[in-house]
């Protein structure tokens, strides 16, 4: 087995373990002695092993005539995977969002910019998604007669209401954008992102369909469906295959794209007013 492989293998593993012995020890939990030394040792243990591969990456990558900067990029992606790196990114712009939200500021969104919003059939369920799991907790709390359990399972829910409120706050901070100069950027909160430029759109039209599939769907023909509560409402046909990333980092192309927006007629009108590309 190489380096990388195991320095991966090990992380898969240990870092679970770190998040569930962090989690008992802030619901409170009895440990046995000896464990959190051994579970520090063997956290230690794999840093070490992180960072000799990471290290030998970097020597390698720097051997090939990259920078310093091109060669620390370059070891990081070899070392983890690129799913990872994306899931760790997209929470942490999640939960960043709960400041812009609290604000009321907008990302990416400048002067001259068409906002278009797109969280008007989710935020319904939203919001019962954050009641059903209070409703969970206080029901766990009488259902069950282990404390430590109670304590365990209320950090697991705090942090659950947490993360449903970071997804709400991103979608709610980040909305589609119609830019002066006709490029259109599709979003749905930190998840996807898609830029399209003005001279790839052909037609746009409101459609309200309601496809069945999970967020980001893309047929074999080419449409790519981003739904939002079970619906697109704008159908936006391209001139030329145009290239997006799913949340996970895979790549594919799309001819057409149907997507939500709160306020379909202003956003389609909106990029039938702009001048048409050179």
């Amino acid at each position: 087995m190489s380096a990388l492989r195991a320095a991966r293998i090990a992380a898969a593993a240990v870092i679970p373990g770190e998040l569930l012995l962090a989690v008992c020890l802030a619901a409170g939990v009895r440990l046995p002695g000896w464990l959190p030394p051994a579970a520090e040792l063997l956290v230690c243990a794999v840093l070490l092993l992180q960072a000799w591969v990471l290290r030998s990456l970097y020597a390698a990558a720097r051997a090939r005539g990259l920078t310093p900067r091109e060669a620390r990029r370059d070891a990081v992606r070899a070392a983890v995977p690129e799913s990872v790196r994306r899931l760790l990114l997209h929470e942490l712009r999640a939960i960043a969002s709960l400041g812009r939200w609290t604000v009321r500021r907008t990302h990416g969104v400048r002067p001259g910019d068409l906002a278009a919003a797109y969280t008007g059939p989710q935020t319904a369920m939203m919001y019962g998604l954050l009641f059903v799991s209070v409703i969970e907790t206080v029901g766990l709390a009488v259902l069950i007669p282990w404390p430590a359990v109670h304590r365990v399972l209320l950090v697991l829910d705090v942090y659950g209401v947490l993360l449903v409120l970071a997804l709400h706050a991103a979608c709610v901070t980040r909305p589609h954008v119609v830019r002066p100069d006709g490029s259109l950027r599709i979003r749905y909160g930190a998840l996807f992102d898609l830029a399209v430029p003005p001279d790839a759109v052909a037609s746009v039209r409101v459609e309200r369909r309601y496809p069945e599939g999970r967020l980001v769907t893309l047929s074999e023909d080419g449409v790519l469906d981003l739904i939002v509560g079970s619906q697109t409402t704008v159908t936006l046909e391209l001139n030329r295959p145009l290239e997006f990333r799913r949340p996970l980092g895979a790549r594919a192309s799309a001819r057409t794209i149907r997507f939500h927006a709160d306020d379909p007629r202003a956003l389609a009108g909106a990029l039938r007013r702009l001048p048409a590309p050179p």
